[in-house]
Parts: structure tokens; C-alpha cells; sequence
């Protein structure tokens, strides 16, 4: 017998033994709230008596208190499990998994499911590992689904490292990594059956393996349906979520294919309020409907919380507040198969929000395995800061470029060419044609037209390339932003309104070894540096973040005259290339549905 099955037969025994021996007490009693029954979707007056790590029972525990018992009054207050959030990216927040928790556990957030594809693109398993080690140190429950595949699209992207089954040995057999993320590589079905079927062959291989050894695998499918759905289903093993799907009728498809729905609502991102409609006007069945973040920025989380703030924003929509908790609670345990979370009953871990406010979902307490570790807002437990190890910085291999390298070239005194265009909230892009003034051999941007310059420049000193065409929708005024962060290869992302104030801007990450840059009349009006993968820092607090974000934000808007919120996280996205339609990479402009580069200027 383990070591591990040892210690829960000591646990259960004594657990019995606390309910039935007369002598003996519960450590803590949350006494006379009203319990959330998720299981049975009642609310009804219950004290939730806890020893250890562990629920002993839920009811009258009057005779479980004893004289050190820590009676805690619960009356007019609402006792749930801790609140799951079962798809987000912590490089998206540019937070240590650290950071990113000291703001998160006190909203109710308990446990959070990680991929971790951001710094896997840039640095493979190394970088992948890494984030795994610092979730080792935490309170909270932190579980990684690591991506079986990087780049998402081989041949139209570069990313730092490949990702492929050889790798999944290596990283699902860690107890910390929960399974296979999302399975990009193949969201666009009928382009890579067609164009790169061998994508298909290896996601088999790695999605069998994981299978193999009990860990799950999580699918990524916008706009599929009938029989692209089927065979994305199929290449998850059957078993798979989405967190991509963004309508009513994209969400009934999905339900109704037996797909675990995760209805994004993030910084930039949000179709809960789409995909509930599904449930509030056609009275689907909403057990496999999941609330999750995917992406957010720090700013939000401190100043809305966290998934407090979606399950309080989908009450918002008509759903019931105990169905709306069951979507961040046993739906997502029932998803992955977790026994021991998601609900409040005999021997179950310990992990509660206390709710002031069941509407605004106010919450009071949060406990993590019995403990309590934050009140009113803020934690009571220590969590020291982390500092990532030099193996994961210094990412960024590319010298500064020159101006040359970046015109996009045309001749006469007009061109006719092709803009991605931005769709707000939305990781999906459209496209545009227009036509724009040509100077000394040069295209230049229109303001008028909201048609500026947007370029991928290489970082990871594989190919040197630099992809190049136009934008439509960031409404920048003046100057340019630059970042590298750039979904989902992480290469060097920059758009602007001129040439020089996009190369200072783009120069200016490179020296800051990765981060964000604002540049206008070739001065910085606003950076950040992110020297972890080029993607987070270790030197800013939650808080910290927080700030310097809204002040980013700030001048994005004051300085850049930027009409466009979160336009960071905006920006990051238009490199995605498994979401339709054009997209950029440092290959060029992608055309998604047809999985080709195509030119930028027609004539």
C-alpha cells in the first residue's frame, strides 16, 4: 500500500471517529448559514462542520463543537464550495501563478486549470515545467492541460520550441498536470485534413497516451458543426470541453454533441451572455455548461474579481444563482473527474467561499483545505513572492531592426490591399480591403480609414521573419504599441501609425529582453518589461500589476488617442491563427479557412 492511500485511510479513520466518538470535535463550524447545495440545487439553513482538510458533515453539528472548536456565525450569509476556474492562462495576466493568486483566492477561487501553451510556445517544456514547479509551492489548487502541440499551425508560424507527442511522456506523468489543453492544432478541421493531416496522426498518439493514464483532454472547435464537429470530438477521445464557441446556436450544437461548453468570460473576451441563451430561452440542460476566464487582466481581477464576477455577471442574465454556482463549481468537477471538489459534503476537501451577497456574489471568507485564508477581501495567510530561475528569461534572440526592414512596399501613387480587422471582445477577425497613398515606393497608413501598419517580427532566432500588413479597428491616433505577447507563438506583435514610431517601439521590447512598449514622436510614454518568457514578470506584485496595467491603459488611451479597450490584449490576439479569418504571423497575412499565407497589397 502507498504512502498516499495510507495517509486517506488515517484521514477517513479519523474522520469517523470525529462524528462518532462522543469525545471528540470538529477543528472549525461554519454554524447557521444557508448552505448551497450544489448536488440537489437547494438553499437551506445547515452548520458545515470541518476537521483538517476535510468536510465532516453538513447539518446540526451542535454536538461536533467542542471547547476548541472555532465556531464561525454564518447567519444571513451563504456557504458554497470554492469557485473553479477550469480554462485560463496566467501569461495572459503577465502574473506569476503567485500573483496572479494572492488576487484571486480572496474573490472565492479555490482551484484553477491552467494551460500553460503561452510560455510552451516560447520555451517548450522547460518553460512549461517551470510554471509546474511554482503551483508545487501554493495553497490553492493549481492544475496545468498542456498543449500537445506548438506551433498550433506548422509552417504558418514560428514558435520557440515544437511541441509534440514526443513530449508527453515527460509531462503528463506530473500529478500537477490535469491533462491535454486545448487541441488547436486541429480547430480548423477541414484546412488540416487537407493541408497537414500528419497533425492529425500525432494529436492521436498524444491523446491516446493521455487517455492511457487517466488524464483528460480538452478540445477547441469556433464554428464547428456536423461532422468537422464530429471528428474534432473523436481526435479528443470523446471526452472534450470548448471554449471558443460564442452563440446560442453554436452552444445547443455543442451541448447536444455531449461537449463540456466553457463560456468565456474574460478581459477581452465574452460570450457567456451569448451562450446562456441556450439554457435561459431553450431550456437546455445545463449541467455541462462551465463558466471560465481564459483571459484577464490584473486590472480587472482586483478591481471586479474573479470568477465571483462571472458567475455574478451571469446571474445578470436571468439564470438562477445556485444553477450560475453549479457552472463554477460541480459542473467542471464532474468534467474532469475530480472527486474530492466542486461540492460541500462528508469528507470532501474544504474548499469554501462564504457569499455576503448572493446577487452581487460578495464574498466574506474563502477556505482552502479547512483553512481560512482570506476575509473581507484581502488574505490572512503569507504567499511569499516567487522568482523564476534565469532558464526561463533572456528569451528574446533578435537585434534591433532597422526601418528598411520594415515597409511594406507598393508602387505608383495608390495601392489596393488586404486589413485584417479587428472585432471588439472577440478573438475572431474579419477582413477588409481598401486602398491606400504610396510614397517614395512606401504604402502609408490612413488614419482616416483607421488602416495602419501591423508587423510579427520573429523573436525566438529561428527564421528572422517579419510578417507585414494592415489593421483595421485598433483606433490608434498617434504613435505605436509593440508587445511579445502575441497568441499564440509569442513573437514580437506591433502596430502603429508610422513606420519610425512602430521600429522604436519594436526596439524598445528587444531591449527590455520582452514586454510592452508605447512610443510616440519616438519617445516611451509607457512600457512594461516581462523578462519571464516575454511574457510575465516576477518583479511587480498583484497590486503592483494592477496599477501599472490601468496606467498603461491610461496612456494607451490619453497619449495614443486609442479608442479601443484592453488594447494590449486586443493586440495579442490578431496573431491567433486557429481562429478565422486573417490573421498575422511572422510568415505574413494567414488566410485561416484556407491555411495559406496570402499577399497584403492586390495591386
Amino acid at each position: 500500500m502507498s504512502t498516499k492511500t495510507l495517509k486517506q485511510v488515517m484521514q477517513w479513520r479519523q474522520l469517523i471517529d470525529t462524528l462518532l466518538d462522543e469525545n471528540q470535535y470538529a477543528d472549525i463550524v461554519l454554524k447557521g448559514g444557508y448552505f448551497i447545495n450544489v448536488i440537489t440545487r437547494e438553499i437551506y439553513v445547515a452548520d458545515v462542520a470541518l476537521k483538517g482538510e476535510h468536510v465532516l458533515m453538513v447539518g446540526d453539528a451542535s454536538k461536533l463543537i467542542g471547547p476548541n472548536t472555532q465556531v464561525e456565525h454564518m447567519e444571513g450569509k451563504f456557504i458554497a464550495p470554492g469557485f473553479i476556474d477550469s480554462h485560463m492562462h496566467f501569461e495572459s495576466a503577465m502574473l506569476t501563478v503567485t500573483e496572479f493568486s494572492r488576487l484571486s483566492i480572496p474573490t472565492g477561487t479555490t482551484t484553477l486549470i491552467a494551460d500553460p501553451h503561452e510560455i510552451g510556445n516560447v520555451l517548450g517544456v522547460v518553460g512549461m515545467k517551470a510554471m509546474v514547479d511554482e503551483a508545487k509551492t501554493l495553497p490553492n489548487r493549481v492544475l496545468y492541460t498542456v498543449p500537445c502541440l506548438t506551433p498550433d499551425v506548422p509552417g504558418l508560424e514560428t514558435a520557440g520550441y515544437d511541441v509534440n507527442s514526443k513530449d508527453m511522456e515527460e509531462l503528463l506523468t506530473d500529478s500537477y498536470v490535469q491533462g491535454i489543453g486545448e487541441i488547436q492544432g486541429f480547430a480548423n478541421v477541414r484546412p488540416v485534413f487537407k493541408h497537414a493531416p500528419e497533425i492529425i496522426t500525432d494529436q492521436l498518439a498524444s491523446v491516446a497516451f493521455a487517455k492511457s493514464i487517466g488524464k483528460t483532454v480538452e478540445g477547441n472547435c469556433p464554428g464547428l458543426y456536423g461532422e468537422d464537429l464530429a471528428a474534432h470530438i473523436i481526435s479528443g477521445g470523446t471526452h472534450i470541453s470548448c471554449h471558443e464557441t460564442t452563440g446560442k446556436e453554436e452552444m445547443m450544437e455543442k451541448l447536444r454533441y455531449g461537449i463540456t461548453v466553457f463560456m468565456r468570460e474574460g478581459s477581452s473576451q465574452r460570450n457567456m451572455a451569448e451562450c446562456i441563451r441556450a439554457i435561459t430561452e431553450e431550456g437546455m440542460d445545463s449541467r455541462r455548461a462551465v463558466l471560465v476566464s481564459d483571459d484577464m487582466v490584473p486590472e480587472d481581477l482586483l478591481k471586479y474579481g474573479h470568477m465571483n464576477d462571472i458567475v455574478r455577471r451571469t446571474i445578470a442574465q436571468g439564470v438562477d444563482p445556485v444553477e450560475a454556482i453549479q457552472m463554477a463549481t460541480i459542473n467542471p468537477a464532474t468534467h474532469f473527474g475530480f472527486q474530492h471538489i466542486g461540492v460541500l459534503a462528508p469528507g470532501k476537501i474544504a474548499d469554501i467561499a462564504v457569499i455576503s451577497d448572493l446577487t452581487q456574489m460578495t464574498i466574506e471568507q474563502v477556505y482552502l483545505s479547512g483553512k481560512k485564508v482570506a476575509e473581507k477581501g484581502k488574505l490572512v495567510i503569507d504567499l511569499p513572492r516567487y522568482v523564476y530561475p534565469d532558464t526561463v528569461k533572456n528569451s528574446v534572440k533578435r537585434k534591433p531592426l532597422k526601418i528598411e526592414e520594415l515597409y511594406i512596399q507598393g508602387s505608383g501613387s495608390q495601392a489596393r490591399v488586404r486589413a485584417l480587422e479587428v472585432i471588439p471582445d472577440q478573438n475572431l477577425t474579419g477582413k477588409k480591403e481598401c486602398t491606400l497613398n504610396v510614397r517614395d515606393g512606401i504604402i502609408q497608413p490612413c488614419l482616416q480609414q483607421d488602416v495602419l501598419p501591423i508587423f510579427v517580427v520573429e523573436r525566438h532566432g529561428r527564421t528572422m521573419n517579419i510578417g507585414k500588413t494592415f489593421a483595421h479597428g485598433f483606433k490608434i491616433k498617434e504613435g505605436a504599441i509593440a508587445e511579445s505577447v502575441a497568441h499564440d507563438t509569442h513573437n514580437i506583435i506591433a502596430c502603429g501609425t508610422n513606420y519610425e514610431d512602430i521600429l522604436t517601439a519594436i526596439n524598445r521590447v528587444i531591449a527590455m529582453d520582452g514586454g510592452i512598449a508605447m512610443i510616440k514622436d519616438g519617445k516611451v510614454v509607457g512600457d512594461l518589461p516581462l523578462r519571464v518568457g516575454g511574457l510575465m514578470t516576477d518583479e511587480l506584485s498583484g497590486e503592483e500589476m494592477s496599477e501599472k496595467i490601468a496606467e498603461l491603459h491610461r496612456q494607451a488611451k490619453e497619449e495614443l488617442g486609442c479608442g479601443i479597450h484592453v488594447p494590449f490584449m486586443h493586440l495579442s490576439f490578431v496573431s491567433l491563427v486557429t481562429s478565422p479569418e486573417w490573421k498575422i504571423t511572422d510568415m505574413g497575412l494567414v488566410e485561416v479557412d484556407t491555411y495559406t499565407v496570402i499577399p497584403t497589397v492586390i495591386s
